[in-house]
């Protein structure tokens, strides 16, 4: 036990120093190149904090626990729509643009939407993993689209690209090193404790694995850079259920057992707050950042007491 709280606070630590590091070189390349901050947020970042839900996503698949596997992408859609946005919002309130309101967030929900049909049967099979790997490559030619039509502003950048090329890579190692390192550890006193695996997967695991989405945009808001903190919510939720389910599933079908229909109504809730949100001037205000955390923390109320 003592020794699974010493990783968890190196894991803590590492995730810290990974999304500084991350978001100051993804933002350096994205005014070197003129690319807007929201593509970077969407892309790079979105990948980066999405590699620990795809490992442990992917591991428990293999070692026959679906629900922790299926439970950790619910689970942490919703941490990333309410906990981390929420957060980041009253950090600094997060100014979000049209395009990102009218396109970027709607694929997040047609996304949570399509996870939400495909699991309906109690099931995630080989056919259906494809079907979002097929919406995973229709989402990521979009992006890159929008890359060449977008209009990025002109920032003098001075910092040499070798530098932030570094800084991205020691903070996705930071990030991923870091997450696991919790994950593994609070997921052992979690099972010992008598847990369930789907409610281990729900809060624990997706906890840990969100860690590299609210420490990046947490830093992210902080430095007044809100495209790649919402860039990098609605980035990892689409390559969460897309890419990460997409792949596990087809690699080795997942069943649905513990994942309950309450669970998955949060899961398209919380997404499509946010899309309310920001619609009313294109700001996701502090006001809402706390309706976000408040409705974040009732859902965990549910959780604890249907135990």
């Amino acid at each position: 036990m003592i020794f699974n709280i010493l990783w968890i606070v190196l894991g803590v630590a590492l995730v810290l120093f990974g999304a500084d590091k991350l978001t100051e070189g993804a933002s350096a390349l994205a005014r070197r190149m003129n690319v807007p901050e929201i593509i970077i947020g969407l892309t790079i970042v979105a990948a980066g904090t999405s590699a620990p839900e795809f490992f442990v996503s992917l591991v428990s698949a293999l070692n026959g626990t679906s629900d922790m596997a299926i439970g950790n992408v619910v689970g942490s859609n919703t941490m990333n729509a309410m906990l981390i946005v929420g957060a980041a919002a009253l950090v600094a309130p997060m100014v979000i643009s049209k395009s990102t309101v009218k396109k970027d967030i709607p694929c997040s929900v047609l996304a949570s939407i399509l996870l939400v049909v495909l699991a309906f049967d109690g099931a995630l099979g080989r056919f259906d993993g494809i079907i979002l790997l097929l919406g995973f490559a229709a989402f990521m030619v979009y992006t890159l689209m929008q890359a060449k039509t977008g209009k990025a502003d002109v920032v003098r950048e001075n910092s040499p690209v070798w530098k932030n090329i570094l800084f991205v890579v020691f903070g996705l190692t930071g990030l991923v090193v870091g997450s696991n390192l919790f994950v593994n550890a609070a997921s052992d006193i979690a099972l010992s404790l008598g847990i369930s695996e789907a409610v281990v997967g729900l809060t624990i695991v997706a906890g840990g694995t969100s860690l590299p989405e609210l420490a990046t945009s947490v830093v992210a808001a902080r430095k007044g850079q809100s495209a790649i903190a919402i860039g990098n919510v609605i980035g990892s939720n689409v390559f969460n259920i897309l890419l990460i389910l997409g792949l596990t599933a087809t690699i080795n079908p997942l069943e649905i057992e513990g994942i309950t229909t309450v669970d998955m109504a949060v899961m398209l809730l919380s997404v499509a707050l946010i899309w309310l949100f920001s619609r009313t001037r294109y700001t996701v205000e502090r006001w809402e950042g706390a309706v976000l955390l408040l409705g974040y923390m009732a859902y965990l109320w549910w959780l604890i007491t249907s135990l």
